[in-house]
């Protein structure tokens, strides 16, 4: 099985190629690339992102990359991590930024002035470990808990049109999307590279995963 790491230059692309190579087995490939052929010719593919939207999305046309994440989006199971699952909506508020509207509906900003239930104010970015509650079953939360915690780096949140397509949610102080799909895509909010024991499992059930719900 070949598993490919989308590099186009933005992202904790590193610690995303370990983590998944700690969970591989010996007959698994897992390979950093930048040349879309080896996307769109990989058995499944994990799209990492890091940074704005804006730069984000400029640098991943630069290396030819958006039209290889649309065809494995529509065939093979897919992974987005952090920007990598923004990019998968149609819009960011981040610089008025459009994605690649494979999903519909937007990124938006955390609202001013947050403060949690004791009154205490939050910053934003939302940075840190935070609880992640399953809304509909899925067999990447396969040995993960309802209400693990994941580690969170990020101003912008989901805000699908469809409510389907939200898998999990978190709470910043409001409830947000933080993992969405739908068919052969999964895609979340959370860094699951930073997340220890509960990333490391959701990416072994990733590949192990044929792209069925």
């Amino acid at each position: 099985m070949k598993v490919a790491i989308i590099d186009y230059s933005m992202g904790n692309l590193h610690s995303v190629l370990k983590s998944v190579q700690a969970v591989s087995d010996s007959g698994t490939e897992v390979f950093l690339t930048s040349d879309p052929d080896r996307v769109v010719k990989a058995d499944k593919v994990v799209f990492p992102g890091q940074g704005a939207m804006p730069d984000c999305m400029r640098e991943l046309r630069a290396h030819g990359l958006a039209e290889a994440v649309l065809e494995t989006t529509r065939s093979k199971p897919f992974f987005g991590i952090c920007v990598g699952a923004q990019l998968l909506f149609e819009h960011s508020a981040e610089g008025g930024t459009s994605g690649l509207g494979i999903f519909p509906g937007h990124v938006l900003r955390f609202g001013h002035d947050l403060h949690d239930a004791h009154g205490e104010r939050l910053k934003v970015p939302h940075m840190g470990w935070n609880r992640v509650f399953q809304t509909r079953p899925h067999p990447l939360f396969a040995g993960i808990e309802d209400g693990e915690r994941f580690y969170f780096v990020h101003s912008y949140h989901f805000a699908p049109d469809d409510a389907a397509l939200t898998l999990a949610e978190s709470e910043y102080p409001e409830r947000f999307s933080c993992i969405v799909g739908r068919n052969n895509i999964f895609a979340t909010q959370f860094h699951t590279e930073k997340s220890h024991r509960a990333g490391l499992q959701m990416m072994k059930n990733f590949l192990a995963w044929d792209g069925c719900v």
